[in-house]
Formats: C-alpha cells, sequence, structure tokens
C-alpha cells in the first residue's frame, strides 16, 4: 500500500510522528507536511506564490516540507512524492477535535479533502482533547488506529466521500468503541474579543469559548463526548437535493409573476 500522510500543525508535530509510526506498518508512507502549523487555514490553496519543496530528515521514512498548506501539501505529494499516484491520504493526528463545524475551517480534512478530490481514499484524524493543558493521549490514537486500521482502510465510502475521525484524548482502555456519526454543531461564543494595544488603541483576537452540548443523538460531538470514537463520512457534494424541487418550483412561480 503506497500511503500520503499530512497534516495542519507541521512537519515537527508529535501527532504527525505518530501517524507514521503506526502506518509504516501498513505499506510504504511518504510525508509531505507544512513547514509550520498552519491551523484552521480550511481548504485554502496557494495560488499567486511559488511553493518551495525541501527534504526534511526522517528515519527510515522519505519526507518533505512545504512552505504552503495541506492541500499544497497534498498535491506536491501526489507531484513529487507519489507521481505515479498512491492508495492512501491520511492526515494528521490533529493536536484537538475536528467536530461538527470545525470541519470547514479545519486544515487537517482539508488533506483528507483534497486527497478525495484526486479520487483517492482518504482519512482524516485527529485527537479530541477538551481540557486546556490536559496530556493529548497519541498513545491511545496509535493503538487504536492499529487495532482498526483494515476497518477504516476497507470500509464503503461512496463518491467524492472521506472519513473524519475523532479520538477522544482519554487512556486507551477508557475508549468504549466507536460509531459512525454525523457532523454535530459545535459553535463559538464570543468568537471575536476586542482588545487595546499599549497606546490604547483597538485590535481584534479571534476564537472565543467552545459551546458544545453533547446531547446531540448521532453526532460526532456526543460519541466524543460519551468515550466513543467517532467516524464521520463526510462528502464533497454539498448539494441540498431535499430542497432542490422545492426551490424550482417556487422560483417558477416568480417567473410567472413577471
Amino acid at each position: 500500500m503506497r500511503i500520503l500522510i499530512t497534516n495542519d500543525d507541521g512537519i515537527r508535530a508529535p501527532g504527525l510522528e505518530a501517524l507514521v509510526r503506526v502506518a509504516t506498518k501498513f505499506g510504504e508512507v511518504k510525508v509531505v507536511a507544512p513547514d509550520r502549523e498552519r491551523s484552521a487555514c480550511g481548504h485554502a490553496m496557494t495560488m499567486r506564490d511559488p511553493l518551495r519543496v525541501s527534504k526534511f530528515n526522517w528515519p527510515e521514512v522519505e519526507a518533505m516540507e512545504v512552505n504552503g498548506v495541506p492541500v499544497d501539501c497534498v498535491n506536491v505529494g501526489l507531484t513529487v512524492a507519489w507521481p505515479d499516484g498512491c492508495d492512501l491520504v491520511l492526515s494528521g493526528i490533529n493536536n484537538g477535535p475536528n467536530l461538527g463545524f470545525d470541519i470547514t475551517y479545519s486544515g487537517t480534512v482539508a488533506g483528507a479533502m483534497e486527497g478525495t478530490i484526486n479520487g483517492i481514499r482518504s482519512i482524516s484524524l485527529s485527537m479530541a482533547l477538551f481540557v486546556s493543558g490536559a496530556p493529548i493521549h497519541y498513545e491511545t490514537g496509535m493503538t487504536w488506529l492499529e487495532h482498526n486500521w483494515e476497518m477504516l482502510t476497507t470500509a464503503p465510502q461512496g463518491d467524492l466521500t472521506f472519513l473524519n475521525v475523532n479520538i477522544p484524548s482519554i487512556a486507551y482502555p477508557e475508549i468504549r468503541g466507536h460509531r459512525v456519526t454525523k457532523m454535530g454543531q459545535r459553535v463559538y461564543q464570543d468568537r471575536v474579543e476586542v482588545r487595546h494595544d499599549p497606546w490604547g488603541r483597538p485590535y481584534y483576537w479571534q476564537g472565543g469559548v467552545v459551546v458544545m452540548e453533547p446531547n446531540q443523538p448521532g453526532t460526532d460531538v456526543q460519541a466524543v463526548s460519551e468515550g466513543f470514537v467517532s467516524i464521520t463520512p463526510v462528502s464533497l457534494d454539498w448539494t441540498n437535493r431535499g430542497l432542490m424541487e422545492h426551490l424550482s418550483e417556487s422560483m417558477k412561480q416568480v417567473d410567472a409573476t413577471l
């Protein structure tokens, strides 16, 4: 199996190292990752600046760092590392959860999204850590992934679909299993905070406090809150098919009045 690995925390991130250590047990791995943290870049792509690629010293694995975002890394990887294509794109393991609406901002998820656009089975993986300063149990993520590798890499995914996996950052014996979930809602209060510099001039810091209501049946948010690994099949076809007919009929009525 030919495997391309990327992330959004940068090529020196411990989560990337953890993912590589597992993946090398199942295939030939090549790493193409950002040269620094690129969290919350979403599905951005570098268009007006050159991409620079440098070899990165990684024992027993061919690795490259790119001065770009995860989407750039996947496309560079498919050009330089795997010019004849690969079988699997993995993105992660992210330092923190990618649940609900977070997937629209996540560079980790964007790596899997770009792999899917290129017609490759893709999976994004994150450690769901909810307490600031608490240890991140990458060993839990590694153990769970190794035990469930075949399930993840052979499960039906459908066209234009990738898997978004969130692993609770708890000791492995405390993991209660896994659930296939839908996206929940994970929103932020006071998203933009006004601050002032030493001269009294205002500036704005974006982030806010996460509001995560665990009582969301069947969602990734609920599963992780209850100690389960969440596996969400995410489709790149964002068309609201249930609305199409009603929308078309309503527009016909408007046309008829003109």
